[in-house]
C-alpha cells in the first residue's frame, strides 16, 4: 500500500480485512467524522444566526414601520436556512459522483478547506446589522459546501467497510457527523456571549427592543457564530490531507493531482452555478419553490453533462446507470422521509419554537416562552446519535426495512402529536402549558428519523450492487437533503397563515405513502428484495 493512493483493497477478503484494511477503514472513518460533523455545523447554522437577528435589530436594509414589514422581514428571515438547504443539496448532486472522479481523501480535503468561506464570510458580515439581505444570501449559499460534502463522504466510507458492516459504518459516519447540527446550535448560543476573539471578529452588538418587549441583557457577539468553526475547519483539513487514503477500487484513475482537484473543483462549480441560480429564482423572483426545485435539480444535472470536460463525461455515463434502476427512486424517496425530515426539522426547529411560544395570540411576545437557544439543540442531537443505532439495529436482525418500517409508522404518530399541540398552544395566551408534550414528541419525532436512516444505510448495500451502492447512497441522500430547503419555507408559509400545523398534516401524509413503499418492495413476504 502506498501512503496516500491505495491500489489494493479487498475488504470482503476476512483475512485482509483483520491484517491490513481494518487499521485503514478506521483511520478514515475517524477523520471523515469531525469534518463531516463541521460541515453539518456550518450548512445548518442558519437556523440558529436567525433566531438572534431579529433581537439585535438587523434590517436587510429595509423599513420595519408597520407590521406588514415586520411579516416580510420575518419571512427572509426563514429564506436564509432554506437558501443554505437549497444549495447543500444541490451541491450533493456532484458530490454524489465525486469520489470515482477525484478520489475520497482529495475530496474531503478540498471540501473541506471551502468551508473556510462561508465560515469567516459570516464572521465579517454579522459584526454590521445594515449588511444587506442579498450578502446574507449569497453566504447562505456558500453554507451549502457543507450540505454537499456529505454526499461525497458517505461514498468514500462505504468503500472502506465490508458489506456486513455497512450499517455501522455508515451509520457512525452519517449520525456522528450529523451531530454537527446539535453541536452548533448547543456552541452558538454559548460563543456568542463573549468576545472571544478579540477584535479580529469585531465588537458586540447590543440587544433592542422587539416587538414592543423590552430588551434586556449585554451585548451579543453574533458573529462568533460564523468565527467559532475557523480554527477546526483547519485542524481537519490538515487530518484529512495527511491522514486520509484514495483507493483504486473506487477511483479507477487515480495518480494525477492536478488533474483530480480540477474535476472536484469543476464539479463543485457546476453545483454552486445551479444552487446560485435556483436561490436567485427563489428569493428575487419569488417563485414557486415547487417549479425551483426541480429547476435547480435539472440545472446541476445538465451542467455537469454537457460541461464537463470528456474524461469526466464517461464516468459519470457509467454512474448515472443508477438511474435507470427503480430501486434508485424508492431508496430516494424512502431517505427523503428519514434524512429530509431530520434536517429539514433541525433546520426549523429553532425558529418554530420561538414563533409557535414566544408570541401570544394578540401579537404581544410571551415573557413565559421557552428560550429556543436552550432547547433547540436537543433534537439534532437525539437523532444524530440513533443514526447508528439505526444501522446496528439493523445489521443485528438483518433487516434493514424491519427497522424503517417501525421507524416509520413511529414518525406518523409523532408528527400528528406536535400538530395537535400545536393546535391547542397558538390558541392559549398561556402557549407553553403545551411546551412539554410538544417538545417530547418532537424528541420522538427526531429519533425515529435517526433510526430510520440508519437501517436505510443498511438496505442500500444489499439492494445494489458494489460499484452503484455508492453513488445511489450520494444521489439519495442529495435529494433528502432538499428537506431542509423544503421544510422552513413549508412551516414559513404556514406560519405566516397562521396555521403550522398544516405543514405537518401534509409531512404525514409522505409518511404514510413511504410506508406502503417500504412494505410493498421490501416488507412483505413475496417482495421482490429483501433487505
Amino acid at each position: 500500500m502506498s501512503k496516500i493512493n491505495i491500489q489494493n483493497w479487498d475488504v470482503e477478503n476476512q483475512s485482509f480485512w483483520e491484517t491490513e484494511g481494518k487499521k485503514s477503514a478506521s483511520r478514515n472513518l475517524w477523520i471523515s467524522i469531525p469534518a463531516l460533523l463541521q460541515s453539518f455545523a456550518i450548512w445548518i447554522m442558519w437556523g440558529m444566526i436567525i433566531v438572534q437577528m431579529k433581537k439585535l435589530g438587523f434590517t436587510f436594509g429595509m423599513p420595519h414601520q408597520t407590521p406588514e414589514d415586520l411579516k416580510t422581514f420575518n419571512e427572509l428571515l426563514w429564506t436564509l436556512p432554506a437558501i443554505a438547504g437549497l444549495a447543500g443539496a444541490t451541491l450533493r448532486i456532484p458530490h454524489s459522483f465525486m469520489i470515482a472522479i477525484g478520489g475520497g481523501r482529495n475530496v474531503v480535503f478540498f471540501s473541506t478547506l471551502l468551508l473556510l468561506i462561508p465560515s469567516i464570510g459570516a464572521g465579517m458580515a454579522l459584526q454590521n446589522i445594515h449588511t444587506s439581505y442579498l450578502v446574507f444570501a449569497i453566504l447562505a449559499v456558500l453554507s451549502g459546501f457543507g450540505g454537499g460534502n456529505f454526499a461525497s463522504s458517505m461514498s468514500n466510507i462505504s468503500f472502506f467497510f465490508p458489506k456486513r458492516m455497512q450499517g455501522t459504518a455508515l451509520g457512525l459516519n452519517a449520525g456522528l457527523g450529523n451531530l454537527g447540527v446539535s453541536v452548533m446550535q448547543f456552541l452558538i448560543p454559548v460563543v456568542i456571549t463573549a468576545g472571544i476573539f478579540g477584535g479580529l471578529a469585531g465588537a458586540g452588538l447590543p440587544l433592542v427592543e422587539v416587538d414592543g418587549a423590552k430588551a434586556v441583557g449585554a451585548l451579543v457577539f453574533i458573529q462568533n457564530a460564523g468565527w467559532i468553526w475557523a480554527p477546526f475547519l483547519i485542524l481537519s483539513t490538515i487530518a484529512s490531507f495527511f491522514g486520509m487514503n484514495n483507493l483504486k477500487t473506487a477511483t479507477p484513475d487515480l495518480g494525477n493531482y492536478k488533474a483530480e482537484f480540477f474535476k472536484i473543483a469543476l464539479l463543485t462549480m457546476f453545483g454552486l452555478i445551479a444552487a446560485g441560480i435556483g436561490a436567485y429564482l427563489l428569493t428575487i423572483l419569488k417563485l414557486n419553490m415547487w417549479i425551483v426545485l426541480p429547476a435547480t435539480i435539472l440545472l446541476a444535472l445538465f451542467l455537469m453533462k454537457t460541461l464537463s470536460p470528456k474524461q469526466i463525461k464517461g464516468n459519470l455515463d457509467r454512474q448515472f446507470s443508477i438511474f435507470k434502476n427503480k430501486h434508485n427512486w424508492i431508496m430516494t424517496v424512502l431517505y427523503v422521509m428519514t434524512f429530509g425530515s431530520f434536517i429539514g426539522y433541525a433546520a426549523s426547529f429553532p425558529k418554530l419554537i420561538q414563533d409557535v411560544f414566544g408570541y401570544l395570540p394578540d401579537g404581544r411576545v410571551n415573557p413565559n416562552a421557552p428560550n429556543p437557544m436552550t432547547w433547540a439543540f436537543l433534537g439534532p442531537m437525539v437523532g444524530a446519535l440513533t443514526r447508528p443505532i439505526g444501522g446496528w439495529l439493523a445489521d443485528k436482525i438483518k433487516s434493514g426495512s424491519k427497522v424503517t418500517a417501525w421507524s416509520t409508522a413511529s414518525q406518523v404518530v409523532a408528527a400528528l402529536g406536535v400538530a395537535f399541540f400545536i393546535v391547542k398552544a397558538k390558541s392559549l395566551s398561556t402557549p407553553e402549558m403545551y411546551w412539554w408534550p410538544f417538545f417530547t414528541l418532537f424528541m420522538i419525532l427526531f429519533i425515529t428519523t435517526g433510526l430510520g436512516n440508519g437501517s436505510i444505510f443498511r438496505s442500500i448495500p444489499y439492494i445494489f450492487p458494489k460499484e452503484q451502492a455508492g453513488p445511489v447512497l450520494g444521489w439519495a441522500s442529495a435529494m433528502a437533503a432538499y428537506g431542509a430547503f423544503i421544510i422552513p419555507i413549508v412551516f414559513g408559509q404556514q406560519i405566516k397563515t397562521g396555521h403550522p400545523e398544516h405543514a405537518l398534516y401534509g409531512f404525514t401524509v409522505y409518511y404514510l405513502v413511504c410506508l406502503a413503499l417500504n412494505w410493498y418492495y421490501y416488507g412483505r413476504k413475496n417482495s421482490e428484495i429483501k433487505c
